[in-house]
């Protein structure tokens, strides 16, 4: 059995108020692609499918068009809503789905009813755990001492009736103790969130959403497809994949990842402002239709740069300095003996702790006929 895991499309999402509704169609028809290259027996969707619990119109729009897209392939799909998803509101129409292929997981009522499909080797059961929080699963087993998400996992797995004879795939979207995070996913304080890997002992492979990287926990059996597009600068180093994975007889495991190249690519770029709009460091690159971060490094702010530099830049999103006067980080007190200080001087230690750095001569001569025009103007 062959099949594909995605995970966090956040439809709707902006990124530092740029609308990636035109990126989400165009990866979802690579992702399309893939399918059709691949020809899986089954596709996965593991949490956050909409970046809102209430997602635009054109949100669901773009859900629509990418499940109907599905049901038209010889294959199943199952659904879970995420931590970003309205449970009720994703569950909506799912029994009627089902007969198409599409299977969505209802909101979590204490049982988690698996799907069973058959090929070659025997059964293959997918289970759908949505998100939960102890709260979610406490009220359904009083009985429980349900403290924690790893106790709230491993309550709800526990009442799951996994036959060991069968290959079982589980599909959740919970932080599992161990993965690597980005700045675009929420973050509980002291990561009180967390789950033990252990709790999934009983899977043959578990199919995780929540974390934006791609990566395994401890082994390939336990594993996070990651975006498929950058949602937030702190991924601009990730490869964004399609994880591809194919489960033979009970434990013959392969899991392998298919690129995904982006209608605009997320990066971070640094320099001074005369090296970044030289055409010998853009021309033969994609930075010009780049969501991009500037850092400049010029030690005078450049006027206007924002509009400058989106003149080669079009999708500049983010711009930085890193020069001695961001570099500083000492506080700027008030001077010593103030009053016995001209304004020159006082001016000359606040540029001074402000910038790192003392004014020039020109910059003196000008500033004190400035201070001296000023004065003459008072009296």
């Amino acid at each position: 059995m062959k099949f594909i895991h995605l995970s966090d499309l956040h439809l709707g999402k902006k990124v530092n108020e740029y609308s990636m509704a035109e990126d989400q169609k165009y990866i979802l028809k690579k992702i399309l692609g893939v399918i059709d290259d691949e020809k899986p027996g089954a596709v996965i969707i593991a949490g956050d499918v909409y970046d809102k619990s209430v997602p635009t119109a054109e949100a669901t729009e773009i859900l629509d068009d990418f499940l109907v897209s599905l049901s038209k392939r010889d294959l199943q799909v199952f659904v879970i809503s995420g931590n970003h998803d309205s449970p009720e509101r994703l569950a909506f129409g799912g029994r009627l789905m089902s007969s198409s292929g599409i299977h969505l997981s209802p909101v979590y009522n204490g049982e988690v009813t698996p799907v069973c499909l058959d090929d070659e080797y025997g059964k293959v059961c997918f289970y759908m755990l949505p998100f939960i929080k102890p709260a979610n699963v406490r009220r359904f087993f009083p009985d429980e001492e349900i403290e924690s998400y790893t106790d709230a996992v491993r309550v709800a797995v526990n009442s799951m009736d996994i036959s060991d004879e069968n290959r079982n795939i589980l599909i959740t979207h919970q932080f599992v103790v161990g993965a690597s995070r980005s700045d675009s996913e929420d973050i509980s304080v002291g990561g009180t969130d967390s789950v033990e890997a252990s709790v999934f002992d009983g899977f043959d492979y578990v199919a995780l959403g929540h974390i934006h990287g791609p990566q395994n926990i401890g082994s390939q059996r336990i594993r996070y497809c990651g975006t498929p597009l950058k949602y937030s600068f702190s991924e601009a180093s990730h490869t964004k994949s399609v994880t591809v994975a194919e489960i033979g007889n009970k434990g013959d495991l392969t899991v392998r990842t298919v690129p995904l190249i982006p209608l605009h690519d997320l990066v971070e770029l640094k320099g001074t402002y005369s090296e970044l709009m030289s055409k010998d460091y853009y021309d033969g690159t994609s930075y010009r239709e780049d969501y991009t971060h500037i850092t400049l490094t010029d030690e005078d702010d450049v006027p206007d740069a924002i509009s400058k530099l989106r003149v080669v830049y079009t999708n500049l999103m983010k711009l930085d300095y890193d020069n001695r006067r961001t570099r500083s980080a000492g506080e700027i007190t008030g001077s010593e003996n103030a009053e016995r200080k001209s304004p020159l001087e006082l001016f000359s230690e606040l540029y001074s702790k402000q910038n790192g750095a003392e004014l020039s001569d020109k910059q003196t001569e000008f500033l004190g006929k400035l201070i001296e025009k000023i004065w003459e103007g008072e009296e």
